[in-house]
């Protein structure tokens, strides 16, 4: 069992276990025209940066996964998905998973943190924006659907 660290309203925020791939996958499946599949979430089982936010003691309400990578010089930590049920949104949900995952990635070498995000996706722009993200390049066609990618990076302090 991972320790739970607390959350918005009664949210906590942990580590992802096996048993929370199905309502991970739920989500990203309400959550994206083009979601992952569930394979892709095993791979990043034991990862630090594969988090959950669990209201109660199983209800998964969001999850984020990223990882650290080296890069010439340092590291750079990537945010691939985060998402919290359509239900749930506008909580402070992500917000709380981005600031974990963020402290994660500082705490395991990461200088910077990069992710590409929809260009139609203002929400989830906005909330990277007020994280300290700008944008990098554009992506043309990143989507399986033809929508471009905007990367955005961020310094960790």
């Amino acid at each position: 069992m991972t320790v739970a660290h607390p959350g918005p309203d009664g949210v906590s925020i942990r580590r992802a276990e096996r048993a929370d791939l199905l309502a991970v996958q739920r989500i990203e499946s309400a959550s994206f025209p083009q979601p992952w599949p569930a394979e892709a979430f095993e791979q990043f089982l034991g990862e630090p940066g594969f988090l959950v936010a669990v209201e109660g003691e199983t209800a998964v309400v969001g999850y984020a996964v990223a990882d650290v990578s080296p890069t010439h010089g340092g590291f750079v930590g990537h945010l691939k998905d985060i998402a919290v049920h359509p239900d749930r949104r506008g909580e402070g949900i992500a917000t709380a998973l981005l600031g974990r995952v963020l402290g994660t990635l500082r705490a395991h070498g990461a200088d910077s943190v990069k992710l590409e995000v929809r260009e139609s996706n203002e929400p989830a722009i906005a909330l990277y924006r007020e994280f300290g993200f700008g944008p990098l390049r554009r992506i043309p066609g990143y989507y399986g659907d033809e929508e471009d990618a905007v990367v955005m990076v961020r310094e960790i302090e």
